[in-house]
């Protein structure tokens, strides 16, 4: 710990010197005389680029977002820019949610830019992640930055990096860029802006972004179908109140209730614990003015409005409410379908989604006999197969995580977007004399009942981290043999590119960019993977195990025992 002690001081040293303001250097002094352990943590280590981004807690130091850490980062990439793109006049674009001090942070990141010579459409109020993402292709621009941390706790912020085609920073620009930085040092940032090089911007792009949410979104539903459909729809607290009521309206919606307690942005989100549509609690508001109108469906947005959480009535006329697999297999099915019947499959086609999600998006699109690309956690990794694979017609692909992107026009999950689309299945299906849900159950009975599970491990601090580290060591140097009585028959290491086969000991190289992910496979198709996130302090074991589904009615008693089995493999890996 002394060379650690020693790097924290000097860290500490250096943000009390003149290259920082007088605020700074006493809130340091502050931090020295009343909480020094808040000090080694905010100074211990930099921030890093992980699968969403830079995003950490709000405050001073290295190892927090401030106007410094973001500033340094602009200032590394406006470089980088600088030379990959000599004798163009370079421009970007930036976006901000409702986070405490987005728009403060929005406008360093500008003004940085400016101060470099390049020309900034800076959105004047806040925006959904996926409009940041259309933009960037809309004005032709080299790169996008948007200010958020998506679901993460108010005490939160991030910064996320878009490249020319609108997706994600993806290697090699990411490491490229990350060079840059780390080759500075906080006194070369330029902080003083050419406000002449800075345009604000607003209608101009939401007008546009919606009317093209608004066609990629709409298929089957005629009119009296979306008329036949009650929607409720909640925000919570974020961005996508400027996008996805407009959105619904143009699409023909009228049913739509908003639930009003959390319409208005707020980055204390003060009706939920979390803004993350993956907690059935932070729908809890919603879900109870659906019982009031009687609503066919259930919407949720996260605050930067890329990921989506619904519930949709079962068998029983009960709201229910599906997990990311479920909404994807779904919505992945309602595309294949679309295109089969409306355009036609040339086998040119291809969906995807990521190593951690269910496997029935394989058996699905195989059905269909459509291509079927996985990649790394992310959905820079799915924007980049677009970028990768230009002969190719991208359908949609998403995430576990409740993402879902409907084509190609933004290059992110898209909330958006996916929202519109979940309204058209489900007055689709209504009109149909079916449902979303039955539409779920019938297509387990067709392509196998798969079932997802989710073990996140909050590990904060400098001692979480070397927990999961060693966590994960300990599951390379010893790697379970049998998961649940059942004899694991394949490894899969992504930090060294090698699946090992357990039967035949025969080893197959992995044709994905390393990262630190396990995945074990047992003889009886159930699939466990473990992950350290790239962007919170957590590591998170995902489980998929999967049966037969003979017909609907025997739903029921199909799901206990795969959840009987999930319970067991929890219990066995000790994550209970």
């Amino acid at each position: 710990m002394q060379v650690v002690a020693s790097e924290i001081n000097k860290r500490v040293s250096e943000w009390q010197t003149d290259t920082f303001d007088k605020k700074t250097q006493e809130e340091i002094e502050n931090l020295k005389n009343t909480n020094p352990e808040e000090l080694t943590e905010s100074f211990y280590k930099d921030l890093e680029f992980g699968t969403g981004g830079m995003r950490g807690v709000m405050g001073i130091g290295t190892n927090r977002i401030n106007k410094y850490t973001l500033g340094k980062s602009t200032q590394g990439l406006s470089n980088y820019l600088q030379t990959q793109f000599t004798g163009e006049e370079i421009k970007a674009v930036i976006a901000y949610d409702c986070r405490h001090n987005s728009d403060t942070l929005a406008q360093i990141v500008a003004d940085v830019f400016s101060a470099n010579g390049i020309k900034v459409f800076l959105f004047s109020s806040l925006r959904p992640t996926p409009e940041l993402s259309f933009a960037v292709k809309e004005l032709d621009c080299h790169c996008g930055i948007v200010l958020t941390a998506s679901h993460n706790p108010p005490e939160y912020n991030g910064y996320k990096v878009y490249w020319q085609d609108g997706g994600q920073l993806v290697p090699p620009q990411d490491g490229e860029i990350i060079t840059e930085i780390n080759a500075l040092q906080y006194s070369d940032i330029k902080f003083q802006a050419n406000t002449s090089l800075i345009k604000k911007i607003d209608s101009e792009i939401d007008s546009v972004f919606i009317d093209q949410s608004v066609k990629n979104g709409s298929f089957a539903a005629d009119q009296e179908a979306k008329d036949n459909t009650t929607i409720v729809f909640t925000s919570l607290h974020g961005t996508s109140i400027t996008a996805v009521p407009e959105t619904l309206k143009k699409a023909g919606y009228q049913n739509v209730h908003i639930v009003k307690e959390q319409e208005v942005p707020d980055g204390n989100f003060p009706t939920v614990k979390s803004p993350n549509p993956e907690e059935p609690e932070a729908l809890a508001m919603a879900m109870q003015l659906a019982k009031e109108v009687n609503a066919d469906i259930v919407i949720g947005t996260d605050p930067d409005c890329d990921r989506l959480g619904i519930a949709v009535r079962n068998t029983k006329g009960e709201l229910q409410l599906l997990n990311g697999n479920q909404t994807m297999i779904v919505m992945t099915w309602f595309l294949l379908e679309h295109y089969k019947n409306k355009k036609g499959l040339s086998g040119n086609e291809f969906v995807a989604s990521t190593i951690v999600s269910t496997p029935m998006m394989r058996s699905l699109s195989n059905a269909y006999g459509v291509e079927y690309k996985e990649v790394l956690t992310g959905f820079k990794w799915i924007a980049k197969l677009i970028k990768d694979f230009p002969e190719k017609h991208f359908i949609g692909g998403g995430e576990e995580s409740f993402g879902f992107m409907v084509g190609d026009f933004v290059r992110d999950k898209d909330a958006v977007t996916s929202t519109l689309l979940a309204c058209e299945i489900v007055a689709f299906t209504k009109s149909k004399g079916s449902s979303f849900y039955t539409t779920l159950l019938d297509l387990y009975v067709k392509h196998g009942f798969y079932k997802e599970n989710l073990v996140s491990l909050v590990k904060k601090g400098i001692d979480g981290a070397a927990e999961i580290k060693k966590t994960m060591i300990d599951l390379r140097n010893n790697p379970p043999k049998f998961i649940n009585e059942e004899k694991v028959v394949l490894i899969e290491d992504y930090q060294t590119s090698i699946a090992t086969n357990i039967q035949d000991h025969t080893e197959k190289s992995i044709d994905v960019p390393k990262s630190n992910v396990l995945i074990f496979y047992t003889e009886e198709g159930s699939k466990i993977a473990a992950r350290p996130s790239g962007t919170e302090p957590k590591i998170k074991f995902y489980m998929s195990v999967q049966g037969t589904l003979t017909t609907i009615d025997d739903f029921e008693n199909t799901q206990q025992q795969l959840d009987d089995k999930i319970v067991a493999i929890k219990k066995d890996l000790n994550l209970t």
